[in-house]
Parts: C-alpha cells; sequence; structure tokens
C-alpha cells in the first residue's frame, strides 16, 4: 500500500478541522480540563497501589556479561538500594536494537543523572551476547550501563523472551497474558535490595506501561 494516501487523508482531516470562536474554544477546553484532572487524580491513585505492591524474593543469583565481564545483579545497583531495569530488544544475531527501545533509551541517560542522585540505579538487559550491542550503543551515544543476559534465565523468568516451546506448550507470559509468538519483547523490571544485601523484585510494566515511565 502507498503511504501517500495516509498522508493526504490526514492533512485533509487537519484541513477540515472544526474553527470556532475563542469563547466556545474556552468552553471545549474546559470541558477537557475537567476529565484531565480527573485522569490525574486516577494516576496519582494507581500509583499509591503500585507503591503498595508485595514484593518477591528474588533467589537466582543472575550474572551478566558487560563491558568489564561478569557483573552480578547485585553489582547493577552500583550501591544504591534501588533498580530499574529496562528489558531492551536486541535478539541474538540482531543488527540493530528495537526502534521503540532506542527512542525511550535516548532520554535516559539525561533522566539518570537525576534519580540516580535520589538511590535509584539504572541499567539495560538484553539478550543478545554483548559483543553484538556494543557496537550499536556506541554509535547511539549511550552511557548507560547495558550487560547481557545471554548467558542466564533472566529474559525468560521476567517474561520478555520466549521460546518457540514455552509458546507450544502454553508457557509463554507477556503483560500477564499468554503470548502466542516466539522471540523478543520489552519491558521494565524494579528491584529493592536491603542492607543484608537480599534482593526484591517489586514491579514490572510491559507494552504501553511504559510509556508513562
Amino acid at each position: 500500500m502507498s503511504t501517500e494516501t495516509p498522508t493526504l487523508e490526514k492533512e485533509a482531516s487537519l484541513a477540515d478541522h472544526p474553527v470556532v470562536s475563542r469563547e466556545k474554544w474556552i468552553a471545549a477546553r474546559k470541558e477537557l480540563l475537567k476529565k484531565e484532572k480527573e485522569l490525574y487524580r486516577t494516576r496519582d491513585r494507581i500509583s499509591a497501589q503500585r507503591r503498595e505492591l508485595p514484593w518477591v524474593k528474588v533467589d537466582k543469583n543472575y550474572i551478566f556479561d558487560g563491558p568489564e565481564g561478569k557483573v552480578s545483579l547485585s553489582e547493577l545497583f552500583r550501591g544504591r538500594s534501588q533498580l530499574i531495569i529496562y528489558h531492551f530488544m536486541f535478539g541474538p544475531g540482531w543488527k540493530e536494537g528495537c526502534d521503540g527501545c532506542s527512542f525511550l533509551c535516548d532520554h535516559f541517560d539525561s533522566a539518570r543523572q537525576h534519580f540516580e542522585h535520589r538511590d535509584v540505579a539504572f541499567a539495560a538487559v538484553a539478550r543478545a551476547p554483548y559483543a553484538e550491542f556494543a557496537g550499536f550503543k556506541k554509535r547511539m551515544g549511550w552511557q548507560f550501563p547495558w550487560v547481557s543476559s545471554a548467558n542466564n534465565d533472566f529474559n525468560y523468568d521476567y517474561h520478555v523472551s520466549f521460546t518457540e516451546e514455552q509458546v507450544a506448550k502454553g508457557e509463554a507470559m507477556y503483560n500477564y497474558a499468554p503470548e502466542t509468538e516466539a522471540g523478543e519483547s520489552h519491558g521494565m523490571s524494579v528491584f529493592y535490595k536491603n542492607e543484608a544485601g537480599e534482593i526484591f523484585h517489586t514491579y514490572s510494566t510491559y507494552a504501553r506501561g511504559g510509556e508513562e515511565a
């Protein structure tokens, strides 16, 4: 299908858009503002419920591959008590990362300068071997930690990678629902480490859940 038709349709819809007086525009804007305020209040309530979720203790000792060799999940905290993991879609054999993941990652370096001062570490994890995405990271100019889970079960345990066998057996789950295709997907997971060094999984979000995050 040609890409010209949707463009022309979009231009036509913009050209035909309703035009009203300033008074009518203000009235319409106020009606929308009521809905926006309710959305903000609902989001605040949901955020409070998110903070109250129970935790799951992480019993596996995940070891990742990074630019300086092996690194554990505990070491990714880099002295902080909280860790945000971005599950980056970059599978074994891929030449480039997912477009959507790349768009989000373009914003992480500037943002993490702020939340890392507030006891929160950040790292990206992909299932491809580290050597396969190191060049891509350099080309994109990213500085955040990015490690490979090629030699552990992290991607499978946190439901962002799926084998053909898992799909065939109905064991593949993505965004808390059955996944019907093998491969890679994206999301975010959050972890907490206490003073004793114990690690807990506190939250994960997938699909469009990462947009607001």
